[in-house]
């Protein structure tokens, strides 16, 4: 069974990483949504609502699996027997960060690492960018599934 996984924080999940994980889903037998969670940083939305928002969003796909995870990525893949990571380069600067990383994985455990580069439709997109329009009052709900829309308007609106 082929498997790879698609790391993230996820905070909130977007058009654009529904983009990378839709294409993987349709590479791989299972893929692996790891919302990574980084103690140093404080999300608008718990690990837990982000997978429950992700859960269903993917809904469709059939064969995508959510979960959290602390830790090292590469021993999230080696728990689950994962050889493949894959993730979206948005820009030549996503790349240069992402290149030390993949080149540190496969060191680490073998584990290698696929990018794919982002539709044009979502090359600026990102959750921070996301957030930060919408607290502004800008519409972003061409960016979002509809329902991750309903709970950042709703999340933002209780601030």
């Amino acid at each position: 069974m082929r498997r790879a996984v698609c790391p993230g924080s996820f905070d909130p999940i977007t058009n654009g990483h529904l983009d990378i994980i839709g294409r993987a889903s349709r590479l791989y037998d299972v893929v692996h949504v790891a919302v990574m969670i980084n103690q140093s940083k404080q999300g608008l939305f718990t690990v837990e609502e982000r997978i429950e928002l992700i859960r269903e969003a993917t809904a469709g796909y059939g064969n995508v699996e959510v979960e959290s995870f602390h830790g090292l990525l590469v021993d999230f893949c080696k728990q689950r027997d994962i050889p493949a990571i894959v993730k979206g380069l948005r820009a030549v600067s996503d790349f240069d960060y992402e290149l030390q990383m993949a080149q540190m994985n496969i060191g680490l455990s073998g584990v290698e690492t696929l990018f794919v580069p982002t539709n044009p439709t979502y090359s600026f997109l990102s959750s921070s960018l996301v957030k930060e329009v919408a607290a502004w009052g800008g519409d972003v709900a061409h960016l979002l599934p509809p329902h991750v829309h309903a709970a950042l308007t709703e999340r933002l609106a209780n601030r």
